[in-house]
């Protein structure tokens, strides 16, 4: 197969720590050099905490694979520094259409309003993203990335962990105080630690390929139920960068895996699907059956699992690498907070307390595609079939197609960290939820709101409010499309977590009820 990108191996370097009378001692390891442990890495060295990574390989991710990646991941993305390198290499989509068979059934626009900085969605293949979040780390440069040390054993000690890691060198041992396991869905920390991964393995393969071939095809999602030329099952076709061309194609239960990766079973598909006279070559296939499942709990003591570590889901929906990116945003303020003594370890707890309940809900919502997608028995292929006669004519059945409600970030509406409402408020910025971008003049709002805590004023607040420890940032009151997003009035402050999620929000507060807010958001005993 031709490659369309040029992996580079980095190279195995012996450490110091292998050659160290008594094991190096670490504040941070992090377990899993992916998409996901690069970027808590990288959050983390931001934040001035060093990190060492540990990956088992020596390149970024082989193939495509997560390629979906959703507006509040770019919104993080912004923050750590990589957001408009994968904004000026990513292919921009918000629209998608719905076929069965070849007649369209409905089109769809996932950011229709105007006052975004960032689009619903951008494709760009993982392996990009990696590679800049490699880069950056040595742009940073307090933390390391030790490629081809394999972590083997997790033993805890208490006060800290104790870890063995393989090397082409040999075993060695390290110590750490927080272990971060971002290493996938075959977790070694997981195994080490014995811990079971619950829920539901789905038996239907599906063959992914990546096609590189010039098209004028739309830069938009276009899903096919019952395509007429891949034998009633379902496909998806997404653009990428380098005119490389995801094309996902439903298999069915009983297949020969090795004989459908040949590539002589593979091109008869792509040529029933693209046409005789399309010119292409075949850049990586992968076939997969997938698994919707989480750990009971992603804290244990001073082990923490975030991404396919912790939860796994189906790819319908792009919920697996944002939901991942997501971890990583609720995580990293909260570790760095107990670091600098801000906060209690008890803050760790939260860590579960708001990402289980996000976990659960992708797990949902990619549990009800896959059955709509590949249907378990013939009551659900008679609905399926029923909601998909009526959907072309009939708007109200359009709601029940699901060919993978695509990701959107989780609202923490039972946070124990949040402030409940006491005052009237519209809209959808409630305690927990997700701070919606907004233009500002000629900035943005989430531009404004990175690193710490951040008051937004609407007016000035007084002497008493902005002498507190944290970001202030007095917004003139008005009724454009940031005000109403907001539903502000003067005197109106929304108090905001380091990961841009709404901690508490007031009419006219005083300093107390702001101060009680802080501490209930950094986890501190309330007085």
């Amino acid at each position: 197969m031709a490659r369309s990108f040029d992996y580079r191996a980095y190279p195995y370097v012996r450490s110091p720590d292998q050659d160290a009378a008594t094991p190096a001692r670490h504040t941070v390891v992090v377990a899993g050099g992916g998409m996901v442990g690069l970027a808590f890495a990288v959050d983390m060295a931001q934040r001035g905490v060093a990190v060492v990574v540990l990956d088992d390989g020596d390149q970024v991710s082989i193939g495509s694979r997560a390629i979906c990646i959703s507006k509040r991941s770019l919104e993080i993305f912004d923050r750590l520094g990589i957001g408009e390198r994968c904004m000026e290499k990513g292919v921009t989509w918000s629209k998608g259409k719905v076929l069965r068979g070849d007649d369209l059934l409905y089109e769809f626009d996932l950011l229709p309003e105007p006052g975004h900085k960032r689009p619903a969605f951008i494709n760009l293949q993982q392996y990009y993203v990696e590679t800049y979040l490699v880069e950056r780390l040595g742009e940073i440069g307090v933390s390391q990335i030790r490629w081809h040390n394999r972590l083997a054993g997790v033993d805890d000690r208490g006060d800290h962990l104790a870890l063995t890691v393989e090397t082409p060198d040999g075993s060695y041992e390290i110590q750490c105080d927080w272990l971060i396991a971002a290493d996938g869905v075959r977790s070694a920390v997981r195994d080490c630690l014995g811990l079971p991964f619950l829920g539901e393995t789905f038996t239907d393969h599906f063959l992914i390929t990546d096609v590189v071939m010039k098209s004028d095809f739309a830069t938009e999602r276009r899903f096919w139920f019952d395509p007429e030329f891949h034998d009633g099952d379902s496909a998806l076709l997404h653009k990428q960068p380098d005119d490389v061309w995801r094309i996902d194609l439903q298999l069915g239960r009983q297949v020969d895996r090795e004989a459908e990766l040949d590539e002589a079973a593979i091109m008869p598909r792509l040529r029933a699907m693209l046409g005789p006279e399309a010119e292409f070559t075949i850049d990586w296939s992968s076939l997969y059956t997938f698994q919707c499942r989480r750990l009971e709990r992603f804290r244990h003591g001073r082990v923490l699992f975030m991404g396919d570590a912790a939860h796994t889901v189906s790819p319908f929906g792009a919920r697996g690498g944002n939901g991942g990116i997501q971890d990583v945003d609720n995580l990293g303020w909260k570790l760095a907070a107990v670091l600098d003594s801000a906060a209690p370890h008890s803050l760790l707890d939260s860590y579960d307390a708001e990402r289980i309940p996000a976990a659960n809900e992708n797990i949902l919502n990619s549990t009800r595609a896959t059955d709509f997608i590949a249907p378990k028995n013939h009551a659900m292929s008679l609905f399926r079939r029923a909601v998909l006669d009526l959907s072309r004519d009939r708007a109200f059945a359009r709601g029940f197609v699901n060919s993978g409600r695509l990701s959107l970030p989780h609202a923490y509406d039972e946070s124990p960290l949040s402030t409940a409402d006491h005052d009237d408020f519209a809209g959808a910025m409630t305690p927990g939820a997700p701070a919606v971008d907004a233009p500002l003049g000629d900035g943005w709002l989430l531009d404004r709101t990175q690193g710490g805590f951040t008051l937004l004023c609407f007016g000035d607040p007084g002497e008493h409010i902005r002498a507190l420890p944290v970001t202030v940032e007095i917004m003139d009151h008005g009724r454009d499309m940031f005000h109403e997003r907001y539903d502000s009035r003067p005197g109106t402050v929304y108090l905001l977590r380091p990961d841009q999620h709404v901690a508490a929000r007031w009419r006219s507060p005083d300093r107390a009820a702001i101060e009680a807010a802080m501490n209930r958001a950094l986890g501190r005993r309330q007085p």
